[in-house]
């Protein structure tokens, strides 16, 4: 049996360096021998020996700016394959970012073994995607039983692991404490804002989120707001963003889910913060907003009914979503205000969020992921 020596892992983003980052950790416990290297953040590099890119260059925000960074992305993928020859790995991990990651298949051609990790959503936008996964990707392991069903019926070879955030997704703090050292009062009904962890997205988002907190404020007196602010992003954007406020308002660094525990409602940026949300059971919305020329791009390659993952599995709606021309804080507000002031529906939200949490499978995905791609790679 041939002994697995080397193994790379290619994320792009943060959400994607998080889950990849556990995968890595996940590996080197079963087999401490390995060696990893690949593309990464913060995460990965805790356990890889050698990371090639670091993600903070990689970061695009809708089609315009990837083909700005066209060229590094050339560049990357030919020092990706100028790698793989020099080092032989027995595999390598494809963590999410499918722009780059599934051109790099194509380009790999299965000279080694090639796994996907956090698919692609070929089930919710540009489905042709699929000849690419079935001809280049030997192995797929997914986060959510739909997805396996999807990949199924589409004969690849597919594993469902569940999702690891259920593993990593933990405040470090208790609400009395992280209120109290930030300076906020205790009684208050206080509102967490995740505007997103790329600078466009919080300069796109922010701003919207901020307005609604201001008419939120205006009609229900005690209320308090703490932004989760990404490490990945400069704090002089949230200050030039927030500057006079006119309410209570604190900037916490790289703290997310003790920003959630801290909550008693939250108003989220479409994407993995909406599952932390679901996972912490906490009451929220989702807003997303991008430029509108990018959005009359994608938007029509989209063929599901709702953008957050939180509602495509539950396949109904449980959070309100605000996207492009809806996401304006009148709106925002005026339908935050009737929730906060309704305990029942308030409860029939969570009730919904602890099913999709259950749906999300048990703790130990990481592992489980590890052992499926090493007992393959074997």
């Amino acid at each position: 049996m041939a002994q697995t020596k080397e193994i790379l892992i290619i994320c792009g983003e943060p959400s994607g360096d998080l889950l990849a980052g556990e995968l890595a950790r996940a590996i080197k416990k079963i087999d401490p021998q390995i060696r990893i290297s690949g593309v990464g953040g913060n995460s990965l590099s805790e356990t890889a020996a050698e990371i090639y890119c670091d993600i903070k260059e990689l970061a695009v925000f809708g089609f315009f700016d990837a083909l700005k960074k066209l060229p590094k992305f050339l560049a990357l993928k030919e020092l990706i394959l100028k790698k793989i020859d020099e080092v032989k790995p027995s595999g390598i991990i494809l963590v999410d970012f499918s722009g780059f990651n599934l051109r790099l298949a194509k380009a790999i051609n299965k000279k080694i073994p090639v796994i996907y990790y956090v698919s692609p959503q070929v089930w919710a936008s540009r489905p042709g995607r699929i000849k690419t996964i079935k001809k280049y990707i030997h192995r797929m392991v997914v986060l959510f039983k739909f997805e396996e069903d999807f990949y199924l019926r589409q004969g690849l070879r597919v594993d469902f692991t569940g999702h690891p955030l259920l593993d990593i997704v933990k405040p470090q703090k208790q609400r009395t404490m992280i209120l109290e050292n930030i300076k906020l009062s205790q009684t208050n009904i206080t509102i967490a804002l995740l505007p997103g962890s790329r600078k466009q997205e919080i300069e796109n988002i922010l701003p919207i989120m901020l307005e609604s907190a201001g008419l939120i404020n205006q009609r229900i007196k005690n209320t308090q707001f703490i932004i989760a602010k990404s490490a990945q992003v400069d704090i002089s954007i949230y200050e030039r963003l927030t500057e006079n406020p006119g309410f209570d308002l604190r900037i916490v660094e790289a703290r997310t889910y003790d920003c959630l525990e801290a909550a008693d409602f939250a108003l989220v940026c479409s994407g993995t913060a909406t599952l932390e949300t679901t996972i912490m059971k906490k009451p929220f919305f989702i807003i997303y907003k991008m430029s509108w020329l990018n959005y009359f791009l994608y938007r029509p390659l989209v063929k599901v009914p709702f953008i957050g993952m939180v509602n495509l599995v539950a396949d109904r709606s449980i959070i309100p979503e605000f996207i492009q021309y809806q996401a304006k804080p009148e709106k925002i507000a005026k339908e935050a205000i009737a929730l906060l002031n309704n305990p029942s529906e308030i409860d029939e939200m969570t009730k919904g969020l602890a099913e999709v949490k259950y749906q999300l499978g048990s703790p130990g995905a990481a592992i489980r992921a590890a052992k499926i791609i090493l007992d393959y790679l074997k």
